[in-house]
């Protein structure tokens, strides 16, 4: 019996690198895919902005190239909103979709406040071993590239998200939307919204869970993904 396909989508200034731990974890049960979005990891940048429309056709690009009709997706942070953008746009790719410690809810005070963490010379200063993380993780396009674009898309986000709740409603997938109980970033109040917005959403809250895939328990992940997918 052949494996379902199950594509993992990274998060803002991440990579696909990031699911080394979890891919080993699903690969005997799933056929794992996953890319880097245009400007991270090693994909190069292209003349555009970032945006959801843009990564979803660097999805829709992959597939082609794989010869896949559709997927399940695993959405990580932006990779949860992407996945949730190509269910409205290009429902007929996609089966399930899991999102874990997406974003939804944005506001231009919002999109200021987490532009705030993208400055590189505050990095640099408070947080050195990051700064260095993503200038391994992002050398073809260059780190300070990748940070000024996600902040630019953020501000564009506070103006005119692509994903609001109205347009959720017409999505008809199932959909889980996962947040960790110590996220800062994404509150557990907005991914209630969300779920009650979906008409086939379903709501899972990881306990002890702050934002960071790298501190998300692998576990806990790894059963959750096989019982929804599987």
């Amino acid at each position: 019996m052949s494996k379902a396909d199950l594509l993992l989508l990274h998060g803002a200034l991440g990579s696909k690198s990031q699911f080394s731990s979890l891919i080993s974890l699903l690969e005997e049960t799933f056929q794992i895919h996953t890319l880097d979005f245009e400007g991270h990891g090693s994909s190069p940048l292209r003349d555009r902005a970032f945006r959801d429309q843009h990564f979803a056709e660097d999805v829709l690009d992959y597939l082609k190239k794989h010869s896949l009709q559709s997927v399940s997706v695993f959405g990580y942070s932006m990779g949860g909103h992407v996945g949730l953008y190509l269910a409205k746009n290009h429902p007929e790719r996609i089966h399930r979709i899991f999102t874990l410690a997406t974003k939804y809810l944005w506001t231009p005070e919002i999109a200021d406040r987490e532009a705030r963490y993208l400055d590189a010379e505050r990095i640099v200063k408070k947080v050195p071993h990051f700064a260095k993380v993503l200038q391994e993780r992002h050398a073809v396009s260059g780190w300070k590239n990748v940070l000024r674009k996600t902040k630019e898309m953020f501000f564009e986000l506070g103006q005119r998200n692509s994903l609001p709740m109205e347009e959720l409603r017409q999505i008809d997938h199932v959909v889980r939307i996962g947040v960790g109980d110590r996220d800062n970033m994404v509150s557990i109040e907005e991914s209630v919204q969300v779920y009650r917005s979906l008409p086939r959403g379903e709501l899972e809250i990881f306990p002890n869970t702050p934002h960071p895939l790298e501190e998300v328990p692998l576990s806990y992940l790894v059963d959750s993904m096989v019982e929804f997918f599987g």
